[in-house]
């Protein structure tokens, strides 16, 4: 006879749904419900989907600025325990301007083939120029702070990724008395980590709120006049995801595509939902882990990426909003512009800061062009639709970038890599920060 300890459960049981299912169950309620609210006028059903999608949002830039400063100096530290520190993170910036600017190049040939601002209909009079604005002088004196406290306040993740860039050369120097210091920020990183994770069982639920929003607010009226430069955002994103990466990793690499995306899959699906870089910054880690990336190296690439690697964000869309903008104005691009627009691409890409929306970038890119301004007005309306694509082509680019590098650098581990799977992490706990190096 079995002991109560040992019997089974009787009853019905649901299962357990993986956490793709359930983003992908969330999108599909958000654009239902969404859509009701939009067709019955539900006002009620309106304000309660905006406060869903909002509020996640709100709890994903929580962490954002203690979690960015904290990782990069953490990652720092850690970098003394990798064997050619020096050459990986040279590697991985030029894969990164390698990467952008082959980005920007498809954006650009996608816009001169499509004329995406032709026929829209659109004007001058639709347009209202942003309340902020991004300038080379604004972008060059902006990257240090006043103050310590302000970039947390006002969320300026280009000033604390410099502070913390700082904070942790310092304590290189520094050595052993800098240890305490190093375990506390260990510490509190995984403490951010852990906190971070528990919103991010919530995406399903953020998911509904943020499509429901879209669907009920702009409604697929507004894709019309818009046709032609979302289809090229998509396209042009969908090309460098499965198929300038792809390539790489074939190519350069060595390395099976289908086995990287089945590996990377939770992160891109979260960015595309979340709309967040650096939310997505700890799945983007742990997969990048999963794929055979050492946890030192990853530490360091990972939040780098996810503030500075912006290849959706600040390659292909300042570049094909440029033209579009310019043909709704009516203003002629020769070819220097089209080099200015490459050269803000792979050098101002920091700006973009890993949150959602790329206003600050464009409005660079509009700056450094002498377009008017008033033509970011003409975008924030479709800007959400677009963002969830071009986020998760960035995620994408900041997986790849350290599972090339460590490939051609010989530290992957082919057999992580060659059996990594789409496991659930939400449901796994989270791999534990590397810890603080020693002097």
């Amino acid at each position: 006879m079995s002991s109560p300890a040992s019997a089974k459960p009787s009853g019905f049981s649901l299962p357990k749904l993986p956490f793709w299912a359930q983003i992908l169950a969330g999108l599909v309620a958000g654009v239902l419900l969404g859509w009701i609210a939009r067709s019955g006028d539900v006002t009620w059903l309106v304000t309660a989907l905006d406060k869903i999608g909002g509020i996640f949002v709100q709890l994903l830039k929580l962490a954002v600025a203690p979690l960015v400063f904290f990782a990069i100096l953490v990652s720092i530290t850690n970098l003394r325990q990798v064997n050619n520190a020096a050459r990986l993170a040279g590697r991985t910036l030029l894969w990164f301007m390698i990467t952008s600017l082959v980005s920007v190049a498809i954006g650009l040939a996608i816009g001169l083939l499509t004329d995406p601002g032709a026929g829209t209909g659109l004007s001058t009079k639709d347009g209202a120029e942003p309340e902020q604005a991004g300038s080379w002088l604004d972008f060059l004196t902006g990257i240090v702070p006043t103050d310590v406290i302000t970039p947390f306040t006002e969320l300026n993740v280009l000033q604390i990724v410099f502070m913390a860039v700082v904070a942790g050369i310092a304590a290189l120097q520094l050595g052993e008395k800098a240890r305490p210091i190093l375990t506390f920020s260990h510490s509190v990183l995984e403490l951010l980590q852990k906190a971070l994770w528990w919103v991010i069982r919530l995406a399903p639920i953020g998911t509904l709120g943020l499509i429901g929003t879209a669907i009920a607010t702009y409604g697929w009226d507004l894709l019309g006049k818009y046709a032609t430069f979302t289809v090229d955002v998509y396209v042009g994103c969908a090309l460098v995801m499965f198929g300038v990466y792809p390539l790489l990793l074939a190519g350069v690499a060595k390395l099976n595509p289908l086995q990287f995306f089945r590996g990377a899959w939770p992160a891109i699906q979260l960015a595309f939902v979340s709309r967040s870089s650096v939310g997505t910054m700890p799945v983007t880690k742990r997969v990048t882990e999963r794929l055979g990336v050492p946890q030192e190296y990853a530490s360091f690439a990972v939040p780098f990426g996810a503030t500075t690697k912006m290849d959706g964000c600040a390659a292909i869309y300042p570049a094909l909003a440029a033209i579009f903008i310019a043909e709704i104005f009516g203003v002629d691009l020769g070819v220097g512009d089209y080099l200015l627009i490459v050269f803000v691409s792979v050098i101002g890409s920091a700006a973009t800061a890993g949150l959602t929306g790329a206003t600050v970038m464009l409005t660079l890119t509009l700056s450094t062009l002498g377009l008017p301004l008033e033509g970011v007005g003409l975008l924030l309306a479709i800007d959400p639709v677009l963002d969830m694509m071009r986020t998760a082509t960035n995620v994408t680019g900041q997986a790849l970038v350290p599972v090339l590098v460590a490939s051609r650098e010989k530290i992957l581990d082919r057999g992580a890599y060659d059996s990594a799977t789409s496991l659930d992490v939400v449901e796994e706990t989270p791999t534990a920060a590397p810890q603080p190096a020693t002097a």
